[in-house]
């Protein structure tokens, strides 16, 4: 379940919304939104290992601490980089998902 819900945040998510907000532009809208998914290479500065099952990213990779998380919140206001935003947003939200279902409130 967690699985399902984390890759829809990534992948579905930001189509349905293109689709159903951006509809003129909704290919363009629905490849930023997925695009914004980039910002997990900010992993591969994880040392030692890139990849630990359980860990939180939320606040432990650079582009997923809170200075970055107001900076994806402030772009949503400008529409220009609203639709990178909203992807970034998304990819945020489905991370601190994972992490309140690793801390054991999940289903």
């Amino acid at each position: 379940m967690k699985d399902i819900v984390h890759y829809s945040l990534h992948f579905v998510v930001p189509w349905v919304i293109a689709r159903g907000f951006f509809r003129p532009h909704w290919k363009a809208a629905g490849l930023q939104m997925v695009l914004a998914n980039l910002i997990d290479l900010d992993h591969l500065l994880a040392w030692p290992d890139v990849f630990v099952a359980g860990r939180c990213s939320i606040g432990f990779h650079p582009l997923h601490t809170s200075w970055a998380i107001g900076v994806y919140l402030l772009l949503l206001l400008f529409p220009k980089t609203r639709w990178l935003a909203i992807g970034l947003v998304l990819h945020i939200l489905a991370d601190a998902l994972d992490c309140w279902w690793a801390a054991g409130f999940g289903f």
